[in-house]
């Protein structure tokens, strides 16, 4: 059976690069509210770029360690199919909203036993994102951790950090996970995507595919 990785553009800021994503045939795109990150966007600006998107393409909302208040703000004004949390959330608290989510673990001090561990703690999640920081630290750094660290899990598996168009089709081929997620390497500058980056990208993952 021909592999199927899907592709997650994560970090839009911009109604533009979200449509750009979406003719490219991304399968999701993931917004940050997150004050801290350069990716961060507003709500307003959240809500418009949903209204936008054509069907069959899913918004992420990403947050780290955020207040019950500030999700529950999100979800009422801005229609996201999917949340993401990227801290230190412990299951109960990513369950509370009774929304689909995937938690995104940080690969840096975290080995094998450690993550089948957290795989299973988290056993109504949708997928894990493996992500090269450190656990419940924000992701985005741009560098890449070891793919052989990661064992044989039982949830789709959400490839991240530091994937380029030079690695990501070595990443899909290795890996086989159910999905890769890129941020800063299809970007010009930070929230704002590149259509060269974004289309080579793409191209990287379906020749790996193949």
């Amino acid at each position: 059976m021909k592999q199927h990785t899907r592709v997650k553009i994560c970090g839009i800021t911009r109604i533009e690069d979200a449509l750009v994503a979406a003719a490219m045939g991304v399968d999701a795109i993931g917004l940050v509210f997150y004050e801290n990150s350069p990716r961060n966007v507003e709500i307003e600006q959240a809500a418009a770029i949903c209204r936008q998107l054509p069907a069959f393409v899913t918004t992420v909302a990403l947050f780290l360690d955020a207040e019950q208040a500030v999700v529950n703000d999100v979800l009422e004004q801005v229609p996201v199919d999917l949340l993401q949390f990227h801290g230190a959330e412990d299951p109960a608290y990513c369950e509370r909203f009774a929304r689909p989510y995937i938690k995104a673990l940080g690969m840096g001090r975290l080995n094998q036993q450690g993550l089948i561990s957290q795989s299973k703690a988290y056993k109504n999640a949708r997928g894990l994102l493996l992500d090269s920081h450190e656990p419940g630290a924000a992701g985005g750094t741009g560098e890449v951790f070891d793919w052989n660290s990661i064992p044989v899990l039982n949830k789709p598996v959400i490839l991240a950090g530091g994937l380029t168009v030079s690695n990501v089709a070595e990443a899909v081929s290795r890996v086989r996970p159910w999905a890769v997620d890129v941020s800063s390497g299809v970007e010009a500058d930070k929230g704002i995507k590149s259509v060269e980056l974004m289309s080579a990208f793409m191209q990287e993952v379906e020749n790996a595919n193949r």
